[in-house]
């Protein structure tokens, strides 16, 4: 368990000092290798943290809550989730600006919404992996931890020039989710990883993508003589 809160807690450094003020939005600029290395080492650490031996990391940490926290159990992170989509929304009634306004903000979010959970939903059908408690064939990827992943990083896009302690706070939140799916005895620590990667990549891409014309006054025809 230590191992696990460990590699998250480093996580969430590595994405708060990914980010810098200097990345602003609606300015779409051009991706570069870099900006894959936070999703691209969490779904890597995910797929070699996913074997199916004794001795396998997912299996070692899953044994190690057992004998630790047997009787752990929480229903917080079912709402922590959405908390950073809420806080979001949040302060934007409070008058606290977003970066983009609600129109396009809304479909960036539906659009990564739709990326991430549909990810981790054919990967849940495709993998068809046992819950680490037996209940279910549906742990791998974690779909809890995809969505707060997808949830801090729209909440991080549209706060972080304004608050640069945003990225930090977000990532705890979403990271804390991670790590009571574990402890909850509901996923192993690959399935965490792989759907942080999932979420994060997922809201990426459709801030990457979009192209802001939602929401524009149209131009007014010019009569013809």
């Amino acid at each position: 368990m230590r191992l696990l809160i460990i590699f998250l807690l480093f996580s969430t450094s590595s994405f708060a000092q990914t980010f810098s003020p200097a990345d602003s939005l609606p300015v779409r600029k051009p991706l570069t290798l870099q900006q894959f290395y936070a999703p691209a080492s969490l779904i890597i650490g995910g797929l070699i943290a996913n074997g199916h031996s004794e001795e396998s990391i997912k299996n070692e940490l899953a044994e190690s809550r057992n004998r630790h926290i047997p009787r752990f159990h929480t229903h917080i992170d079912d709402y922590m989730q959405f908390s950073p989509l809420i806080v979001a929304y949040g302060l934007d009634a409070f008058g606290v600006k977003s970066k983009t306004d609600v129109l396009n903000r809304t479909v960036i979010l539906v659009k990564g919404e739709a990326m991430a959970l549909t990810t981790a939903t054919i990967l849940k059908s495709a993998t068809h992996t046992l819950r680490p408690d037996g209940s279910s064939y549906n742990s791998f990827p974690s779909g809890h931890t995809t969505q707060a992943f997808a949830a801090a990083t729209f909440l991080n896009e549209e706060y972080k020039d304004r608050y640069p302690w945003m990225p930090y706070a977000s990532y705890t939140v979403a990271s804390s989710v991670g790590l009571l799916r574990v402890a909850n005895n509901r996923h192993y620590i690959s399935d965490v990883l792989v759907g942080a990667g999932i979420g994060y990549l997922s809201m990426k891409v459709a801030y990457w993508t979009h192209r802001y014309k939602w929401g524009k006054p149209r131009a007014k025809s010019q009569p013809v003589y």
